[in-house]
């Protein structure tokens, strides 16, 4: 079962599914998606963002954005889906309404997965059957409901997030912070490789920075600017045929050997030599 609700002249999407392995190649619109995949099943199961095997529990939600790359085996339970993209609801300019960015999407560390508590589950259903009779309603103000009810999801389940993925002794300013931080690692990391460039966008010192993720999650900010800028190179090495030459200049570097050696230094091994095993591998 899948609906669909697409503006042709903006090529503006927001779908719902419940088996995203069997309806994702039907949909009008396929690049430029952000998904938020939710298990309804009463088992696990295993989806592929990247290279990153993540198991779902039953009642747990991952969301990806346009960056990531999803698989699965399509022998594996079916997958329950929504997914919209920037044409139909952009969460960077409506961040304001929902403060999910740096949290649920366009955040720099790990994938968040969320679980819905037991005494939630039925916000979670009560929502999906609502927007089973809102996509089957055709007039005027249809897209308008749609949106608010996509708008409704994605502030309950940064609600969830932030409960239960953020350290409980961090006030809002200090989240708010992180916040800020991750997402422009994620839109910026290509141009900016120094704390010091992310400080001064935020009106901030890279001391009360690294100060603040030290209690967060122990990674420096330093680290996380550079493992996003290797997830790019991974995901470039894995997914494309672009030669190592290419990447690097892609991701902003002048000298294809200072490439190599940052990623050496970060991923433990060389671009050459990611990109043969993976090869392998598939």
């Amino acid at each position: 079962m899948k609906f669909e609700y697409s503006f042709d002249k903006l090529d503006s999407i927001f779908a719902i599914t419940d088996s995203l392995q069997k309806d994702e190649e039907s949909f009008s619109v396929k690049t430029g998606i952000n998904k938020i995949l939710w298990n309804r099943n009463d088992q696990p199961l295993t989806i592929i963002v990247d290279d990153l095997e993540i198991t779902l529990l039953p009642n747990q939600i991952i969301t990806t954005t346009f960056f990531h790359h999803v698989t699965y085996n399509h022998k594996e339970l079916p997958v329950t889906a929504f997914l919209f993209n920037r044409e139909f609801y952009c969460i960077v300019d409506h961040d304001a309404e929902v403060s999910c960015n740096g949290i649920l999407f366009f955040g720099t560390q790990d994938l968040p997965v969320i679980t819905i508590p037991e005494e939630q589950k039925h916000k979670f259903d009560l929502l999906w059957e609502v927007l089973l009779e809102e996509f089957k309603t055709r007039d005027n103000i249809q897209g308008e409901m749609l949106q608010m009810l996509l708008k409704r999801l994605i502030i309950i389940c940064t609600r969830l997030a932030k409960e239960q993925l953020i350290v409980k002794k961090l006030n809002d300013s200090q989240i708010e912070t992180i916040r800020q931080f991750n997402f422009l690692v994620d839109i910026h990391f290509k141009t900016k490789r120094k704390v010091k460039e992310y400080a001064d966008l935020m009106y901030k010192s890279p001391k009360t920075l690294s100060n603040l993720f030290a209690t967060y999650n122990q990674k420096s900010p330093q680290q996380i600017i550079q493992e996003r800028v290797v997830l790019e190179a991974k995901r470039l090495l894995h997914f494309t045929d672009k030669q190592t030459q290419e990447i690097a200049f892609d991701l902003g570097f002048d000298d294809p050997a200072h490439f190599s050696r940052y990623f050496k230094k970060i991923a433990k091994i060389s671009p050459s030599e990611y990109k043969e095993s993976h090869s392998l591998s598939a």
